[in-house]
């Protein structure tokens, strides 16, 4: 199992829910934190609560919805020289609940896209050949298991582009020492998943983080974060390894 004491971690979409979740956990680990949100503010209270760990933190704000404020966002890290060993792509939007999704708006379909796929997109293309040159790297992109709800087709078709994009590029990370993964949270409580939600937020913990501790460069795997609810880190570590990546089938 990976140790990522003193190891640097991007987290999009840190102020709440699995977000939020996820930071606290890898602070606990002594990992390093920049925490993304929509405005510096919705952070705040959480980096405080992060440094009083004893770990290094800073946030950074970014409308994923427009690709010039994820150059920006990127540009802003790197001129700081943090070297991002660790990204949870975590941030995404469900636009809304089409009921009469046979009149589904192009809007739905352009606002999912920009946020739930090309800014992870451009996130990976930004920083995943930087991971290559220094020789580590661990890079989770936070997928959904919805399926048969046209009611949410852009959400849901945004998610499954994110699937095929993270499977695609993996093949081509082996023996690099970067490894890029998939998660689904399950469908927890949080402002996205809403309160009818069977899961508690906590119970992702550890499976949605355990893409950054598995450590034998096998990459393109799927962690259901429900699958490790109740395991210790330790444990959830050796389910993952056990996984095989399965090829994306269309």
């Amino acid at each position: 199992m990976l140790n990522v004491q003193g190891k640097w971690a991007l987290i999009t979409g840190a102020s709440r829910g699995v977000g939020r979740e996820t930071a606290l956990f890898m602070a606990k680990q002594g990992c390093n934190l920049i925490l993304h949100s929509r405005d510096l503010k919705h952070t705040a209270a959480l980096e405080e609560e992060i440094r009083s760990m004893g770990v290094e933190t800073y946030s950074i704000s970014a409308d994923l919805g427009s690709h010039e404020e994820v150059v920006s966002m990127l540009d802003a890290i790197e001129a700081k020289g943090t070297p991002v060993d660790i990204v949870f792509n975590n941030a995404a939007v469900q636009i809304a609940y089409r009921t009469d999704y046979w009149n589904t708006p192009v809007q739905d379909f352009e606002a999912s896209f920009r946020i739930n796929f090309n800014s992870v997109a451009a996130i990976c293309f930004r920083l995943i050949p930087k991971m290559i040159e220094r020789g580590f790297g661990r890079v989770i992109n936070t997928t959904s298991g919805i399926m048969n709800e046209p009611e949410q087709s852009a959400y849901a078709a945004s998610k499954a582009a994110l699937d095929k994009f993270t499977k695609d590029l993996a093949s081509r990370l082996e023996g690099s020492n970067v490894i890029l993964s998939l998660t689904d949270p399950g469908w927890c409580r949080t402002d996205l998943g809403g309160p009818q939600a069977p899961n508690p937020v906590e119970s992702v913990i550890p499976g949605i983080a355990v893409g950054a501790f598995v450590n034998d460069g096998k990459s393109g795997r799927f962690f259901h974060a429900q699958n490790f609810t109740g395991l210790s880190l330790e444990e959830a570590a050796a389910k993952a390894e056990a996984q095989e990546a399965q090829r994306y089938l269309i």
